[in-house]
Order: structure tokens, then sequence, then C-alpha cells
């Protein structure tokens, strides 16, 4: 549970941190600054694995797709909190659980309860209702 909790934070203020970054710099500068950043976080990693890594095509082309994506995702949530509000931006794309959910049912035969699938319709609802 603590990890779940400190990603919760961390997400938190990287979904805010954005909107203040932008009022002192353009969004395109605030993500170099932000890819530094995870360069840092990477190398921290990478020392405390002593720098031995483990290698295999699957896992590296899976792994690289997660960086990439993430970072386009970054980069384009900087944009969209520099042209709207956050109010607006941060819930819309905080609905990306939604998607993976739906990939893992039709890709990796994952399954939901109903009360999972409640779930899901109520956070498309919220969405709404905070975007109109």
């Amino acid at each position: 549970l603590v990890p779940t909790i400190l990603t919760l934070l961390a997400w938190g203020f990287w979904a805010f941190l954005p909107k203040v970054a932008i009022r002192y710099i353009d969004p395109n500068r605030a993500f170099v600054y932000q890819a530094l950043g995870g360069v840092f976080v990477g190398l921290g990693v990478l020392i405390s694995m002593n720098f031995k890594v483990q290698f295999n095509i699957p896992g590296f082309s899976y792994g690289l797709a997660v960086g990439l994506l993430g970072f386009i995702g970054a980069f384009l949530y900087l944009l969209a909190v520099s042209k709207g509000p956050l109010s607006l931006v941060a819930p819309i794309s905080a609905m990306y659980p939604v998607f993976a959910i739906l990939m893992g049912l039709i890709f990796l035969n994952e399954t939901i309860t109903p009360r999972q699938g409640v779930g899901i319709a109520l956070s498309v609802v919220a969405i709404y209702l905070i975007s109109t």
C-alpha cells in the first residue's frame, strides 16, 4: 500500500506542477527539464542495481516503448495545460486507466467484475460532468 500511496502523491504533483512551470517557461523547455529529471531517476535506479542490466529483445522493446509513450504523453500533457485549465486537462488525461483496462480485456484476456464496470462507467460520467 505504501508504494501505491507514494505513486498517488508523485503523480498528483506531476499533474499539478507543469501548470506552475509554464508560468515561467514555455512547454518545450519544461519538457526538456522533465526529461532531465527522468534521467536522474533512471541513473539512480541503475546505480542501485550496481549497473547490472538484464537484457532481452522483448523486454528491451516493451520497456523502450513504455518510455517513449510516457514521454510523448508527458509532452502532450504540458501542451494541454499550457492551453487549457488544469481543472479540465488533469481529470480528462487521468482517464488513461480506462483505456489500459480495455486493452487488458482485449489483448490479455483479463476480466472485470460488474462492480468494476460500474466504477468505469461512473468515471466516464464524471469526466462528462467535469468537462461540461
